[in-house]
């Protein structure tokens, strides 16, 4: 039985979305955790979800960074738990520090809310090992500050140690350097993206590439 945690904060709106795709599947259990508690020792993965925590002032998960939970996040995923963290989690995990590089404002300065198509550029992750080679992945995408951004060394560094998880195929939606739509940190124990596998976990919405996410974790 894996044990999953799902971080609610003050703007998270995607907490259920992820609820209801962990709930719908075999041999795990999954409780919704508030900011304010500081303890998952008992959980084996950590999802940040997606929203507007604490309505996105200053900068998307500037605030969030802060929230009494986040040291046990941060102490778990050193520890090796496995942590993702989508959209608004993945500006959270920036900010934390548990992810390397930045989210800008996208290109076009517009909040985008439409689907995109991704290429799987790593394979070999408990996030992604059952996502078949070449699998078109649908999901869609909802945010203002998704463009991610890593300088030269950075990006030379990520490429390297293969922490490019996901690229948008084109056209890229938001500017992102190298068409970058997820990373993993540098024991791949963490992830981060912008687009919403949750919400593409259900044929009937359209796409369910995103439930091999999900999936892949729990048999990992």
């Amino acid at each position: 039985m894996m044990r999953f945690a799902i971080i609610v904060f003050p703007g998270s709106n995607c907490d259920h979305d992820a609820y209801h795709v962990i709930n719908s599947m075999p041999n795990s259990a999954v409780k919704f955790i508030w900011h304010k508690e500081q303890d998952l020792k008992d959980y084996d993965t950590i999802i940040i979800p997606g929203g507007f925590s604490y309505g996105d002032y200053l900068r998307a998960g500037a605030i969030a960074q802060f929230s009494p939970i986040m040291s046990s996040v941060v102490s778990e995923a050193k520890k090796g738990k496995k942590v993702i963290g989508i959209c608004n989690g993945f500006q959270i995990l920036i900010e934390s520090g548990l992810l390397p590089g930045a989210l800008l404002n996208n290109e076009k300065i517009k909040f985008l809310s439409k689907e995109v198509s991704l290429d799987v550029i790593n394979r070999d992750t408990s996030f992604t090992h059952l996502i078949a080679k070449d699998e078109d992945l649908l999901m869609p995408i909802a945010h203002k500050q998704g463009n991610y951004f890593a300088d030269k060394d950075l990006l030379d560094r990520l490429e390297s140690n293969n922490q490019i998880a996901f690229k948008y195929k084109n056209p890229n939606p938001n500017g992102s350097v190298s068409n970058i739509a997820g990373i993993l940190n540098h024991d791949k124990n963490v992830l981060g993206m912008m687009p919403h596998p949750e919400r593409a976990s259900d044929s009937t919405l359209g796409s369910d590439g995103g439930y091999k996410i999900f999936q892949s974790i729990l048999e990992s």
